[in-house]
């Protein structure tokens, strides 16, 4: 089970089930947007010499680990609105987590992550679809073995929902900004 946000990613992902000798399900999960979203792009080279990466994380300097607090991991589409909302609010104590792959979750990985920052104080899981209807309802249990006291793991997203959309695009746009206001600004 994969979100991919960049081409480079679903075309490794492609390959890497094309070529397993054990055949597995896979089950790809991307919206139609990201093909016209300008940040989600990749390099030849990426393309050329990459491979599939279960997570994504940010490039820093080791100064820059040291001042971060926040650690936000999401999957899919909502990275790119959390970038664009981190960038204009100047947050430089905020890092961005994308968990590309999600069964088998990849643990280990995001373990290595939260070590990289000293300073950690907390870690969010964001997603855009209701609280029921997310990854939020498989990877709490998950990331509840990795995040260990002192640090606080919370879920920011919209609540619980019977409705998979809300049947207004205002309403859309309102509870998106709210869920970005509550990862970011608060």
């Amino acid at each position: 089970m994969c979100q991919p946000t960049t081409p480079a990613q679903m075309f490794h992902l492609l390959r890497l089930q094309a070529t397993r000798n054990d055949r597995i399900p896979l089950v790809v999960m991307t919206p139609k947007s990201l093909l016209r979203h300008q940040e989600a792009v990749s390099t030849l080279d990426e393309l050329a010499s990459g491979e599939f990466r279960e997570v994504l994380a940010e490039v820093r300097s080791e100064q820059e680990e040291d001042r971060i607090t926040r650690l936000i991991l999401c999957s899919g589409k909502v990275y790119f609105d959390l970038l664009a909302r981190r960038r204009k609010s100047g947050k430089d104590n905020i890092a961005l987590l994308r968990v590309e792959q999600l069964y088998p979750f990849p643990e280990q990985k995001i373990a290595r992550e939260l070590d990289r920052y000293p300073y950690l104080k907390e870690v969010i899981w964001c997603q855009e679809e209701a609280r029921n209807q997310g990854a939020w309802s498989f990877v709490v249990e998950r990331l509840q073995g990795i995040v260990e006291d002192p640090l606080v793991l919370r879920y920011v997203g919209p609540e619980a929902a019977t409705s998979t959309a809300p049947g207004h695009a205002s309403m859309h746009a309102a509870g998106q900004e709210s869920t970005l206001h509550e990862a970011i600004d608060v």
